[in-house]
């Protein structure tokens, strides 16, 4: 799609939206539902195009996609005649008579970026939260998930009009079209050196952007932890989607008492629960060459626990774990976001506490304690987007917590109610009566005024 096609659709947008009616809850609900219908009515295509871009098998795109998205919309759906009721708030005596009222109103037009590791349920469920917030909206699915990209198009385009909701496909020349224009909102979801990018084009119009991006997402394990389950939860969470996910534990924190339990256990739960890998049709893989390359780099064989093979062919890489990590090892450098999990021994949670606030803020934290003083004092001194105690990944399945991003991991958050507001401008109306009223702030001002003043100001 040409720029000036890109400019014309934004336009027809907006006029759209200067109609009002994307504001009526009615539209909205139809939207919704709209979209809804749409997915459950290809569900055995979008499928077939999770398994074509990522190798992701039918129940792993049902569960972290599809049934997901759906799951949302149908939160949404229930919960939107609440969400769209201004808020009565009380006020103080020197806004009497009279009460304050909280307003989310729609930005107006949104572009919503997506990336290509959960290509339809991180570009269909910030989608869901902009229509229920009454905006219209663009979206531009990532070119390394070609299938995914071209069914959304399709299906979209078979429930809405373009000056309503549309989908860009392509690579950079439309990322950099879309950019250049003028945008209400914009929501982008991907690495972090394309959201700096996002962020310099949105401060040319003082856009307001909220930011999904990612980081190394650390795991500590306590002494008291359950050992097993810990193992069985961080190799669920770990290898899910080939390491591709940007909630993935990164690298693992673990006490020194508990060091060689643990690493048992993974290897124990790795062969359990995924006994052959690189002949699993439905472990998927790295979603493409460059990235299959710089994540067996990131392999020192001489630290190799368990797996440390791969398939060039199939793009395919065993769930590996390293022990004998340093934080200087090239694999402690970047996020790793594939199937390669690092294993650092600590003394301390003081020491695990020190070297996960040393670093960028992380996207997740997870914690794995029986202690309620462990927890309360790790939660209560690192500083990261979200997270889990005793779980991995398991946050973000939820309407009911925000999921974001602090610092270098992204700013906002969605999910839920989450998301409306993010699509939303929190407006403050103060609603006046015109009964009787004080003089006390109107000239000419008197010492006998400035003394009603400061009781009233107290």
């Amino acid at each position: 799609m040409t720029a000036s096609e890109i400019s014309k659709i934004v336009s027809q947008q907006r006029a759209l939206f200067a109609s009002g009616a994307t504001l009526e809850h009615e539209y909205r609900d139809a939207a919704l539902a709209a979209l809804y219908d749409t997915i459950k009515s290809h569900e055995a295509e979008i499928a077939s195009a999770l398994h074509a871009d990522l190798g992701k098998s039918a129940s792993e795109a049902y569960m972290c996609e599809t049934g997901l998205t759906l799951t949302s919309i149908r939160y949404l759906r229930r919960n939107l005649g609440r969400l769209m009721r201004p808020k009565r708030t009380r006020m103080g005596m020197a806004q009497m008579p009279g009460h304050g009222e909280l307003r989310y109103v729609p930005y107006g037009t949104a572009l919503i970026m997506s990336p290509w590791n959960y290509p339809l349920l991180l570009t269909l469920e910030p989608l869901a939260a902009a229509l229920a917030a009454g905006n219209t909206a663009v979206i531009k699915p990532s070119a390394y998930a070609p299938a995914t990209a071209g069914l959304i198009a399709e299906m979209l385009g078979e429930v809405f009009t373009p000056d309503y909701v549309m989908c860009v496909t392509g690579g950079r020349e439309e990322n950099r079209a879309l950019l250049d224009e003028r945008w209400d909102k914009i929501f982008f979801t991907g690495s972090k050196s394309v959201g700096r990018e996002v962020l310099r084009s949105a401060a040319e119009n003082l856009t307001s952007v909220t930011l999904e991006l990612g980081g190394k997402s650390p795991v500590i394990v306590d002494k008291s932890a359950d050992i097993q389950l810990a193992a069985r939860r961080i190799v669920y969470g770990k290898y899910l989607n080939c390491g591709q996910t940007c909630v993935a534990p990164d690298y693992v924190l673990c006490d020194e008492r508990v060091h060689d339990a643990l690493i048992a256990a993974l290897k124990k739960e790795i062969a359990a629960q995924y006994p052959d890998a690189l002949h699993d049709a439905s472990y998927g893989r790295i979603v493409n060459r460059r990235h299959f390359e710089r994540i067996t780099a990131l392999i020192d064989r001489d630290k190799v626990a368990a797996g440390g093979a791969s398939n060039a062919e199939s793009l395919q890489i065993e769930p590996t774990v390293l022990t004998d990590v340093s934080p200087e090892d090239a694999v402690m450098q970047e996020e790793i976001f594939g199937p390669v999990l690092p294993v650092l021994k600590i003394s301390s949670l003081d020491e695990a506490i020190a070297f996960v606030e040393s670093r960028p803020r992380p996207l997740a934290l997870y914690l794995f304690t029986a202690s309620r003083e462990s927890r309360e004092y790790v939660l209560g001194r690192c500083r990261f987007g979200g997270g889990c105690v005793n779980d991995t990944i398991m946050h973000l399945t939820t309407d009911n917590l925000p999921f974001g991003g602090v610092g270098e991991s992204g700013m906002g958050a969605y999910h839920g109610r989450w998301g409306f507001e993010e699509f939303s401008h929190l407006e403050g109306v103060l609603v006046r009566g015109s009964g009787l009223e004080s003089s006390v702030r109107y000239r000419p001002w008197t010492d006998s005024k400035l003394s009603m003043l400061r009781k009233l100001l107290r």
